[in-house]
């Protein structure tokens, strides 16, 4: 036959010169009744001309399975520090070049001689699916070859997972990404037609908290309007508000699975010198309501406060989310920040305060002069939180890189799929990250495209694959290889709170920091098996 063809983990990435692979068979998948799983089959053409090869999977009755076929996209350097380990840099030898990440609803390819393509099937067992192994059958034709076939048994164990409780995730959603790139007229019937489909895929990835910009966010520059509130003078000082938007897409968000909202951050970023800008109406002529120089304790920008604040607690009650809601004051305070925060802090507590309020920080001082009423910690730094005993969520952004846990695009599956797992042994009650769908050249309104930059054309300062985990579709967001593998291992956190496995218990001694843990998918593969195996069993009362 021209074409090899085998099964690959969804731990590993297939470059485009990753050699045939031929020798045991795929080990059976081993899961939930209701959990979620993926594998890859990767093809490579032997002859110089190409060849159509397309790919079929059939399993049980009532299993939803998908095929997508996984595109490459360019990696021009590697992310810095460089490292020498493949457990902590992937595609040592076949990068710089093309990486394996968008995931597209194709399930055949051109397949060029001399090359090497992947295909992801992801499945998701039935209703009523029984505990037992089950086959898939998966089926490669190339040309007019004879198809050639492979079974992929996936072991279904007598648990279902329970949904994640107590530890919330959130990647910062940009509406402006979405005018931008599919040319809406502002938020328009199409802008929420497309936007409902985002919503949907966060809640399908294991994100349960969505950023609503009520505001435009001031976060990375000045940025393209996107107010959903909004907001009209009636006299000097005095303003009569908008809900509509803002009530639509908390509804939308919430009918697309969204549990809770994280609202925008009332004071700029990296200082907290200045009022935010918001705009006459929605913003669409972008007229002020003040001067972008502002100070952020300012009278005006008070008086302005003083009249959203108990509207926006109204409106939440209203909805009946004011107990699932996140408040901000400013994203990312250093320390010579502190006293601006300070005074920021203690304007909304005076006009607000029932608002209990969450940050991205990673200087501890301001968890420990009260400031901040959940910290949010870079991973750099969040374990010396958990030691003080402090109540806090964790964030990585730019970085850490190197040892520590990421997903960029040259950090190795098998370490991005360990997420849950990390998140799960201390007690952090939530994950933060800032690029959900950030496709912008840094901190400016020049739209890039993401399926040729993934680092806002700011390496080596950001990341390749940070900006953003989802690439544009033709009405809806594609799927990047990083946000499956993030979003399963998700899963590994519910499966350990099912089984109320201890977080100090020696199931997880091995993880000793965010930096030091297994990056071994083997490591990961034989936890689940264990734990899977004596899921049906009575607890005997030992440690697990």
């Amino acid at each position: 036959m021209p074409v090899a063809s085998w099964v690959v983990p969804n731990t590993e990435r297939v470059f485009p010169q990753s050699p045939a692979r031929r020798g045991p068979a795929h080990p059976a998948l081993e899961g939930a009744l209701n959990e979620r799983m993926s594998f890859q089959v990767a093809v490579r053409g032997d002859e110089p001309s190409p060849v159509n090869v397309s790919l079929a999977v059939d399993g049980p009755a009532g299993w939803r399975i998908r095929v997508r076929r996984v595109g490459y996209v360019p990696l021009p350097h590697h992310n810095t520090p460089i490292m020498a380990d493949p457990l902590d840099m992937d595609g040592l030898g076949h990068t710089p070049g093309f990486v394996p990440d968008p995931l597209f609803d194709e399930s055949s390819v051109m397949l060029p001689g001399g090359e090497t393509h992947a295909f992801w099937v992801s499945l998701q067992p039935g209703r009523g699916a029984a505990p037992g192994v089950h086959s898939l059958k998966v089926r490669v034709e190339a040309g007019g070859a004879k198809p050639a076939a492979h079974s992929v048994k996936v072991r279904l164990h007598d648990v279902a997972l329970e949904k994640r409780k107590g530890f919330s995730v959130t990647h910062w959603f940009y509406a402006d990404s979405i005018m931008d790139w599919y040319k809406t007229d502002g938020m328009d019937e199409r802008f929420w037609t497309i936007l409902e489909s985002y919503a949907r895929n966060v809640a399908e990835h294991g994100q349960d908290t969505l950023y609503v910009p009520v505001f435009t966010p001031p976060l990375d520059g000045v940025k393209r309007p996107t107010q959903l509130l909004g907001v009209r003078r009636a006299a000097r000082g005095r303003y009569l508000f908008d809900w509509r938007d803002v009530r639509r897409y908390v509804r939308m968000a919430g009918a697309a699975g969204v549990r809770k909202f994280e609202w925008c951050h009332p004071f700029t970023q990296w200082g907290v010198k200045n009022a935010i800008r918001i705009y006459e109406d929605r913003g669409r002529d972008e007229r002020l309501l003040w001067k972008p120089e502002t100070g952020a304790t300012s009278p005006v920008y008070r008086a302005f406060l003083a009249q959203y604040l108990p509207e926006l607690r109204r409106f939440m009650d209203e909805e009946g989310i004011a107990k699932r809601s996140f408040f901000h004051v400013s994203d990312e305070p250093h320390g010579d920040h502190i006293d601006d925060y300070r005074k920021a802090r203690a304007m909304l507590a005076e006009l607000a305060p029932w608002m209990k309020v969450m940050d991205a920080l990673s200087s501890i001082d301001f968890a420990k002069a009260g400031l901040t009423d959940m910290p949010v910690p870079s991973i750099s730094t969040a374990l010396s939180f958990a030691a003080d005993g402090i109540p806090s969520w964790c964030y990585y952004c730019c970085g850490p890189r190197g040892r520590y846990l990421q997903r960029l695009m040259d950090t190795p599956l098998a370490k991005i799929a360990m997420h849950g797992l990390v998140f799960y042994r201390w007690p952090f009650q939530g994950f933060l990250h800032w690029g959900y769908n950030y496709w912008y050249r840094s901190q400016t309104r020049e739209l890039i495209d993401p399926y040729t930059v993934s680092d806002g054309l700011k390496w080596p300062g950001w990341a390749y694959g940070d900006t953003f985990v989802v690439y544009p579709g033709p009405g809806g967001p594609v799927d990047s290889i990083r946000w499956e593998v993030f979003g399963e291992s998700l899963q590994d956190y519910a499966l350990l709170q099912t089984l109320g496995v201890p977080r100090t218990g020696r199931r997880l001694s091995a993880i000793r920091s965010f930096e030091d843990f297994p990056k071994n998918a083997a490591w990961r593969m034989k936890l689940r098996a264990a734990l899977l195996a004596g899921a049906g069993r009575p607890a005997s009362g030992a440690r697990r």
